[in-house]
């Protein structure tokens, strides 16, 4: 898996850090972050919940 987050379209809502703590964190201003370690997603079955949650489609989760 491969996560993309565009951060010029996260508007820091936190809806992925909710989804899927255990991929996703917030930075110090607020904007999603993949956690050091997690960026093949960890096989957490919420990735792909997580990226559909957020609210301005920030994210995006591809295979390979």
């Amino acid at each position: 898996m491969h996560i993309k987050i565009d951060r010029d379209s996260c508007i820091g809502a936190g809806q992925c850090a909710l989804t899927a703590p255990g991929v996703f964190t917030q930075d110090d201003d607020g904007f999603s972050e993949v956690l050091p370690g997690r960026e093949d997603g960890g096989g957490d079955p919420l990735l792909r919940e997580a990226a559909r949650a957020c609210p301005v489609g920030a994210i995006t989760v591809s295979d390979g």
